[in-house]
């Protein structure tokens, strides 16, 4: 019994042995693992920073890239990570590599979808169809671009949805973040009102707005848009920055509004009109 527990020992103490350097080292390989990562990232964004300020990058471009450097260098310390943990098992490398690659040709071959997301995500980033902020229409979606990466975009929908979207389903981008936009304003008068004068009040109303920096050109009033079936439609039309041409709307409307109330200038509402006809 003696010799048993004592050869038990020398086997415990044997692996032991064996055990703690290989312990040690994946402990090291986590440590510099998660030191390596966040200096990365860190030089990442002050590279990108500063390619910013010295080569005059949009802020929308800046982030774009920077996101997708900072998931390429996450993946490649992952692959190295995976690589030096199975070479301190003293597990042979080569061959490891070699699966890799024929098992990569594999899915190659069996996830076409991956490699047409891989491969139209690079060209929208080539030809900067879509950056990070900019307010899009595509693949039926309707929002702002929160990410933008090499196999899925993320489309942020105005009522908060986050939409991932393969890249391979992009197509056809309407992209409204690319120079001014447009403030468009109809306002309805009525038949019995003086046009001229209506006229004349939405072009005191545009001269308040010329000296708002949200406006790049305008506001001017167009004319007569339309005659329907109970109004004259007005038309006033303006060039903003980006994203300020629904808040220049709404301001522009209120303004509209209490400018023709002051000059007595009616704005047409539904109504009904009952006949009742009395009892012969």
């Amino acid at each position: 019994m003696n010799i048993f527990e004592d050869g038990l020992a020398l086997n415990l103490s044997g692996m032991l042995n064996d055990i703690l350097p290989i312990a040690g080292k994946i402990l090291l390989l986590i440590i510099a693992y998660s030191i390596v990562k966040p200096i990365g990232n860190k030089m990442i964004r002050s590279s990108i920073h500063n390619a910013g300020r010295t080569r005059k990058i949009s802020n929308g471009r800046a982030k774009t890239l920077e996101k997708l450097l900072i998931n390429l260098f996450s993946y490649v310390l992952l692959f190295i990570f995976i690589l030096m943990l199975f070479a301190t098992f003293n597990a042979p490398i080569g061959p490891l590599l070699a699966s890799a690659g024929v098992i990569g040709l594999a899915i190659g071959f069996g996830a076409q979808g991956l490699v047409s997301d891989v491969v139209t995500g690079f060209f929208i980033l080539l030809e900067r169809q879509l950056e990070i902020d900019d307010y899009v229409t595509t693949a039926g979606y309707d929002g702002v671009v929160e990410e933008v990466g090499l196999r899925t975009t993320k489309i942020r929908s105005f009522d908060g949805t986050l939409n991932y979207v393969p890249n391979r389903l992009i197509e056809g981008v309407a992209n409204h973040t690319r120079g001014n936009m447009r403030a468009l304003v109809d306002i309805g008068i009525s038949y019995d009102s003086n046009m001229d004068e209506a006229i004349t009040v939405l072009e005191e109303v545009c001269r308040q707005y010329r000296d708002d920096e949200r406006f790049k050109e305008g506001p001017d009033v167009l004319g007569v848009q339309a005659i329907d079936s109970s109004s004259v439609v007005l038309r006033v039309l303006g060039q903003t920055e980006n994203g300020m041409q629904w808040a220049c709307e709404r301001d522009m409307r209120k303004s509209i509004k209490e400018a023709l109330n002051a000059a007595n200038i009616t704005i047409p509402y539904p109504h009904q009109v009952f006949i009742e006809e009395s009892a012969k």
